[in-house]
């Protein structure tokens, strides 16, 4: 006990995990809890300080969660957390135009009523989602929580990985999972390299208090520069995702309040009656980036990690949410059979479960911006065309309902609402 030594050899001890997550943000709590539900320690490991996740205040900031994301949150706890802070999205409006000149006559028309399930989705304000999954994590025992720290360096060897944090402490498992974002350090150290592309577009993030009520209703409006996506928020809120060319959004973001709300009106329209700005305001340069591997050596990579995309779509998070729902169900599937959850083998069932479905849905919202995003004639007549086709044929429309509330393709057992 009076060792000089001891506290140097206590610091640097390894602190042992089924898992080791790096990202505290939402997909990595969001495994974190699933993963914990099914038998597994894990580790979270989140560069920011617990402080300033709980004490988050309101920033604007809201996320469109399809109905499957919905149930898988319902599944791990979080959605009994959150569903008084959620806005149903009841109906989805596309229109095509140029702001202050109204929107095309042609448009597409979603109602949640052309489906049995019940809302296309949810919308979210971040700072109740995020002390949701806080909450969440300090009621599972299962779950360890690291906060402010950052991992500068990862081993990876035959029976396991250890990670090296910023204050020397290591900590091992047998899975390292990045969920660190587009600048994922996890993937690169791991060597994966990333492929993609600049957009030239920045999107204006801010909250808006109008003096009509939104009736559950997004909107999508369609401008040369770039989409306005007007998403209902509880109360007389709504959220805005602005897209423009990135020259032009950073002299928009510098101006004062008034001045940027006189830019925002002609676009936004007043069939909300006035509008005016709450909370801060935020810009974010869009790409598209995605991991090359989403697996490596006793690593796996999930959310923006692995893929980032354009939000023309909302997809983000829902798409990161089915990596989560995913690589739990692979994980738990392989520990129940006696597995090596971290082995090659098992990760490649993720891999291949995973990466063809974001790379169609990178390409989908890719095109879908570069169509939209223009002034030329022709393509703003076909889209047109196309848009009131779709609007008039229940079948499409009904398919492109089922689309938006996430219910398409090879679902997780999490995003059915079913436990693994």
């Amino acid at each position: 006990m009076d060792n000089p030594e001891r506290a140097r050899i206590l610091h640097r001890m390894t602190q042992v995990s089924d898992i080791l997550i790096v990202g505290g943000g939402l997909n990595g709590p969001a495994l974190a809890l699933a993963l914990a539900q099914t038998g597994h320690s894990v580790t979270v490991i989140d560069a920011l300080a617990e402080k300033v996740r709980k004490n988050a205040a309101f920033d604007g900031r809201a996320y469109a969660l399809a109905l499957a994301s919905q149930r898988l949150l319902a599944a791990i706890g979080v959605w009994e957390r959150v569903a008084d802070h959620a806005q149903p999205m009841l109906e989805i409006k596309v229109t095509d135009g140029h702001a202050g000149a109204g929107p095309s006559p042609f448009f597409m028309h979603f109602d949640h009523a052309e489906i049995e399930e019940g809302p296309m989705g949810y919308m979210i304000e971040d700072r109740h989602l995020r002390r949701a999954f806080l909450a969440a994590m300090e009621a599972e025992p299962a779950i360890t929580r690291v906060d402010g720290k950052t991992v500068v360096a990862q081993e990876t060897g035959p029976g396991g990985v250890t990670v090296t944090l910023d204050d020397g402490s290591a900590l091992s498992g047998r899975l390292l999972v990045g969920c660190d974002g587009r600048r994922s350090g996890t993937a690169a150290r791991a060597g994966i390299k990333r492929t993609g592309w600049d957009y030239g577009q920045t999107a204006l993030v801010c909250a808006i208090e109008h003096d009509l009520p939104h009736h559950g209703i997004a909107h999508q409006f369609f401008m040369p520069p770039g989409p306005l996506a007007i998403l209902p928020l509880t109360g007389n809120r709504s959220s805005i995702v602005w897209s423009e060319r990135s020259d032009t959004a950073q002299r928009i973001n510098a101006l004062d309040e008034a001045k940027y709300l006189q830019v925002l009106r002609p676009r936004f329209g007043d069939f909300l009656g006035d509008i005016r700005l709450q909370g801060d305001r935020f810009t974010y340069p869009l790409n598209l980036t995605i991991a090359n591997f989403f697996i490596a050596e006793r690593l796996a990579l999930v959310g923006d990690a692995a893929h980032g995309m354009h939000p023309i779509a909302g997809q983000g998070l829902n798409a990161g949410l089915r990596d989560v729902g995913a690589l739990a169900e692979v994980l738990t599937l392989a520990g129940r059979r006696g597995e090596d959850i971290g082995s090659v083998l098992v990760l490649e069932r993720y891999q291949e479960w995973r990466r063809f479905d974001t790379a169609a849905l990178a390409m989908a919202t890719d095109v879908f911006n570069k169509l939209f995003s223009n002034d030329n004639p022709i393509l703003r007549l076909g889209r047109d065309i196309g848009m009131g086709i779709v609007g008039s044929l229940p079948g499409l429309r009904r398919g492109f309902v089922r689309e938006a509330a996430g219910l398409t393709g090879d679902l997780p057992k999490l995003l059915q609402g079913r436990p693994i």
